[in-house]
């Protein structure tokens, strides 16, 4: 049954490179990304990359997936941060740091693909359902 009933879903098929995008994006830019999943909801639901600078979903009743929430919390740990590559900066040409940094983030971005989780909680309303995440190819 389709509906606005967030629990009524069971799960998301997410691609690996929107997760890695949202993320990424919002680390990096001064907007939010986010995988979105729009009524009317069912069992199964397509969550689609977002961005946006003021949240809508109380007015669209759409259901947010911060990006982190899909990976593991070793990855997003590891995500090479503006600060790793600052100590360099006294001693190293900054387009070297840049030229790092961006390596960095692309070795990064293959490991985050590969480990999306099992499944997520989503929150809507108060209200809080588990579903299973299904990678998209």
């Amino acid at each position: 049954m389709a509906g606005d009933d967030p629990t009524a879903i069971r799960s998301i098929a997410i691609s690996a490179a929107d997760v890695v995008d949202a993320f990424v994006y919002s680390r990096e830019n001064p907007g939010n990304a986010v995988l979105r999943v729009t009524p009317p909801f069912h069992g199964r639901m397509r969550a689609r990359l977002h961005v946006y600078h003021r949240d809508d979903s109380r007015l669209t009743g759409a259901v947010h997936v911060e990006p982190a929430d899909l990976l593991p919390a070793d990855v997003v740990a590891a995500y090479p941060s503006f600060e790793a590559f600052a100590d360099r900066a006294d001693a190293v040409d900054p387009a070297e740091i840049r030229e790092a940094r961006g390596e960095a983030i692309e070795t990064w971005r293959d490991r985050a693909a590969d480990e999306l989780v099992a499944s997520v909680v989503l929150e809507a309303d108060g209200e809080r359902v588990r579903v299973d995440v299904k990678r998209l190819e």
